[in-house]
């Protein structure tokens, strides 16, 4: 195969943060969130020079160790070469290592950026290949499914290939994020999960799993019964012990809430009268946070726009 031919102009990539699991969802549902990073690449004569702005800008690396690159030239090896430069720009407004999805937001920028400034880039990785990529590079396709393509989505692997299934979240559920100060690694709490599990309690997520596909989908008054895990939250809970009393808290009141993703985030699923007043509920040491839900997931978007991030 021929080496690939580059753009001359730049293109602007916009990915959205996720909240994957949603309760008793492991590493199988995720949530598309409007909070949103964006990514300038263009392709140059020489070198890397990358500029950063917002989240991780004191503490990320400037070089091929950036999680962003190594996705840029990971795609770029499969479109079929690597260009000799490259300028990067990111304004990063999601947090990191908070549950929210930034690693995939870095991961789904670089491929799909990488895609888009390759003459005939589409022809050369599809969709679904994007997203195969992606969770290769993830090592999990939940978060990254839904950074794709934005909704509500179901993912899985079959024959150790990444899949997935985009539905529409209903209107009326407002997600309402609580933000802590201090980070939580992935490595750390997936370490806390054990080999194995009751039986009782993997049929028991395996039914709330489906109820809330309903729930999120159809019948929001469903959601809090839906979001009962009993795979995953107990067993981090040592690593994040506020965030759980916060969702103990919250579902004591009634209100839908859960640890997003590999935490210390909490999110809670509300309804538009209710969100404000669930905001106010944390107290002092939490960042709340009303987003709306995203439905477009990662887009390539004019270098120029007024679109609200």
């Amino acid at each position: 195969m021929a080496g690939p031919a580059f753009r001359a102009a730049a293109v602007r990539v916009r990915t959205p943060a996720t909240s994957a699991n949603l309760g008793p969802g492991f590493d199988a549902l995720g949530l598309s969130l409007g909070l949103y990073d964006d990514v300038v690449v263009r392709v140059a004569d020489s070198g890397l020079d990358i500029d950063i702005a917002g989240e991780g800008s004191e503490t990320l690396p400037r070089d091929e160790n950036h999680l962003l690159v190594r996705a840029l030239r990971t795609a770029f090896d499969l479109l079929g070469g690597q260009p000799r430069g490259l300028e990067i720009v990111c304004a990063n407004r999601i947090p990191h290592g908070r549950g929210l999805g930034s690693s995939s937001a870095a991961i789904c920028a670089g491929i799909v950026a990488a895609r888009a400034v390759t003459i005939g880039g589409d022809a050369r990785l599809d969709d679904t290949a994007l997203l195969e990529l992606a969770t290769e590079i993830e090592g999990h396709p939940d978060n990254v499914a839904a950074c794709l393509l934005g909704g509500f989505t179901l993912s899985w692997t079959e024959g150790g290939a990444a899949r997935a299934i985009r539905m529409d979240a209903a209107d009326s559920i407002v997600p309402v994020v609580f933000v802590p100060a201090r980070p939580v690694l992935t490595e750390t709490a997936r370490g806390l999960l054990p080999r194995t599990v009751p039986h009782v309690d993997a049929a028991a997520n395996a039914g709330r799993a489906a109820l809330l596909v309903e729930a999120m989908t159809r019948r929001p008054e469903l959601l809090l019964p839906a979001t009962e895990d009993r795979l995953h939250q107990e067993y981090r809970a040592p690593a994040m012990p506020e965030s759980t009393a916060l969702v103990e808290r919250l579902r004591a009141d009634g209100v839908p809430a859960v640890i997003s993703g590999a935490g210390p985030t909490v999110l809670a699923l509300t309804g538009e009268e209710e969100a404000e007043k669930v905001a106010r509920l944390a107290g002092d040491g939490w960042a709340a946070n009303r987003l709306p839900l995203d439905g477009k997931g990662t887009c390539v978007l004019p270098l120029t726009t007024n679109r609200a991030g």
